[in-house]
């Protein structure tokens, strides 16, 4: 990694920043003054700015309360994604752990841990996905009996789900794949339609009833660790 960008991933400033601090001679790696901004670092040395270590950031793990409106995308265009979010330095180098569909809110993560997203997102892994189903018609018994069996979709027959019925027209349902606009899509075959959707659990970990849509914290080091385990 060029050194002004891991200066600049690392809070110290823009890309424009760092260079004119570079300039001025105040950037040592392992004592040596370094004024080229194409200088290449690794991570592993020593890296100082005025006498102070810098230390880029690595295994960030951030808990999102996805507001309607944003995509989970890293793209940048026309509209607003869930990283545009997250005041970070290294925003660049995170991702969201799956997608939530633009118009459903709720438990989102985001972390630079490919590892642990593919384990997430792994169908073999069978990792639970909860969510609480706003829908415009009442929900029967065989309904929710049905979405327990399985629902024969176009290109996949869902695996048993958790089904409870909450209210006539809400459903909290638990599942374990996470295919595209897959609750929605197994609410349609039964003929009815999900007016609002809001992911609650994903991987054991509930949503923070503490934040409000559009905040994030991070997670602590006993969410991680269920996470990895």
């Amino acid at each position: 990694m060029r050194l002004d960008k891991y200066l600049s991933n690392a809070g110290e400033g823009s890309r424009k920043d760092v260079k004119s601090i570079m300039k001025k001679g105040r950037v040592t790696v392992g004592q040596k003054v370094i004024k080229d901004p194409k200088f290449e670092v690794d991570g592993s040395e020593e890296i100082r700015l005025d006498d102070k270590k810098v230390v880029l950031e690595n295994g960030i793990y951030i808990m999102l309360n996805k507001p309607k409106g944003v995509i989970s995308s890293t793209e940048e265009g026309p509209t607003r994604t869930v990283i545009d979010l997250i005041d970070h330095p290294q925003s660049k180098d995170l991702f969201p752990v799956g997608r939530l569909d633009k118009d459903t809110t709720g438990l989102l993560f985001i972390t630079d841990d490919g590892k642990l997203a593919h384990e997430l997102l792994s169908p073999r892994n069978r990792i639970d996905k909860t969510y609480i189903a706003d829908l415009k018609d009442d929900v029967s018994e065989s309904d929710i009996s049905m979405l327990e069996q399985g629902i024969p979709l176009k290109d996949f027959t869902t695996a048993s789900a958790v089904a409870v019925k909450i209210s006539s027209r809400k459903v909290k349902l638990t599942i374990t794949e996470g295919k595209f606009h897959q609750v929605k899509r197994m609410f349609q075959y039964l003929g009815n339609e999900v007016v609002d959707l809001e992911r609650i659990e994903f991987a054991s970990l509930g949503l923070d009833d503490g934040l409000r849509r559009g905040e994030y914290r991070r997670l602590t080091e006993s969410e991680i660790d269920i996470l990895k385990k």
